[in-house]
């Protein structure tokens, strides 16, 4: 008994690793790409808002958890048996494992269905419709979604750049301007006499302007405060990318901690499994998430501060929608999707690269579900 609980921890937490080394990368990577901040700095942001999100779950993760304790797609008697959480937890993480090795960005959500698929096979014992209205719909709808909300978000916002003629290169800026006056006035002389003399002064008026900041700088050489459009741009790009890694901290943590709660083994309460969980999450994000981030930041389609914006505030909002609600859609699939809408809107889209990610995401599952069904006849 001692050695299947070794073997599980082992297994969970060698899954939040390799989570964090595929997935931390994914909220920053349109930061990166888009030359906002540098790899380790924006590597740096999203795992600590990755933490943020995985502490955060302690308090709204009950649903995500009953999901992925796999109850309603197995029988109640397998599903707290060490074999069964022990096969899902190697084949989701082996699957996870060898994608972040080649570089490929994949679904740890998916890996983990699979995981759940192949030892229901193994066990003779699967509940076909759950799995496909529970967990296959949210996963192959939530990348369609990503895409197409992304697109028409960063056409709407060049259309309405296009007809305001505003870029991010506008400032909104207010200056002093300074108007020469002129004025006579009367002086007396030596003699006695009244003489006419000129008065030069002038004034200071507040002006606004909303013009490139060159041209700002030029009509302002006194000095002016502006709003550059740019500067507000990149603060909503690193909050929109924190949000994206709050919501996958907040949205993955769960799945991998039900390996560990759902044994009852050992009494172990839910928030230190969680923050144990997402402990792991962050280190293989700050220590192995290089190759992903490359893939995710520079192969999928070139991309400017805007597009960045764009995606990152429909991934957001996707998987923040789905954690509240218990949906288990997949962080990557929809933080994928959405870079892929806007690389087919622009016509930028690096097709291959977008193919093999795709074929990645169809082999995922049957991958994960032969590793966990082959670990399972093994623990038999």
């Amino acid at each position: 008994m001692l050695f299947e609980i070794l073997l599980l921890c082992m297994a969970a937490l060698w899954l939040a690793y390799v989570n964090g080394a595929n997935d931390n990368s994914k909220g920053v990577a349109t930061l990166i790409g888009s030359g906002t901040l540098s790899y380790r700095s924006a590597i740096r942001w999203g795992t600590l808002c990755t933490l943020l999100g995985s502490i955060t779950a302690i308090a709204i993760s009950q649903g995500l958890i009953s999901a992925f304790s796999g109850k309603g797609l197995l029988p109640d008697a397998i599903l707290s048996t060490p074999g069964f959480l022990i096969s899902v937890g190697i084949g989701a993480a082996g699957t996870v494992f060898i994608a972040t090795k080649t570089g490929i960005p994949i679904s740890t959500t998916h890996a983990l269905v699979g995981g759940l698929v192949g030892v229901g096979l193994a066990a003779g014992q699967l509940n076909a419709h759950r799995l496909m209205q529970s967990f296959l719909i949210p996963l192959l709808v939530s990348p369609l979604l990503a895409a197409l909300g992304a697109s028409a978000i960063h056409t709407l916002f060049n259309q309405l750049g296009k007809l305001s003629g505003i870029s991010l290169n506008t400032c909104l800026c207010i200056g002093r301007e300074i108007t020469p006056l002129g004025a006579t006035q009367l002086r007396m002389t030596q003699e006695g006499t009244t003489q006419e003399e000129g008065l030069a002064f002038s004034i200071a008026t507040p002006v606004l302007e909303i013009s490139p900041s060159q041209q700002c700088a030029r009509r302002f050489p006194h000095g002016y405060f502006g709003f550059h459009l740019q500067r507000a741009s990149d603060t909503a790009h690193l909050i929109s990318a924190g949000a994206v890694s709050f919501a996958r901290g907040l949205n993955d943590t769960p799945k991998i901690a039900a390996l560990l709660l759902t044994a009852h083994l050992f009494e172990i309460p839910a928030w230190i499994s969680l923050l144990l969980i997402g402990g792991f999450i962050a280190a293989g994000g700050i220590i192995s998430s290089r190759a992903v981030a490359n893939t995710m930041s520079q192969d999928i389609t070139p991309m400017g501060k805007g597009e960045g914006l764009a995606g990152n505030f429909v991934t957001a909002a996707l998987v923040l929608g789905a954690s509240q609600l218990g949906v288990p859609v997949s962080t990557t699939h929809v933080s994928c999707g959405s870079l892929f809408g806007i690389g087919a809107t622009q016509g930028t889209a690096r097709w291959k690269t977008v193919g093999k990610i795709l074929l990645a995401w169809v082999v995922t599952l049957p991958v994960a579900a032969l590793l966990a069904a082959l670990s399972f006849r093994l623990l038999q």
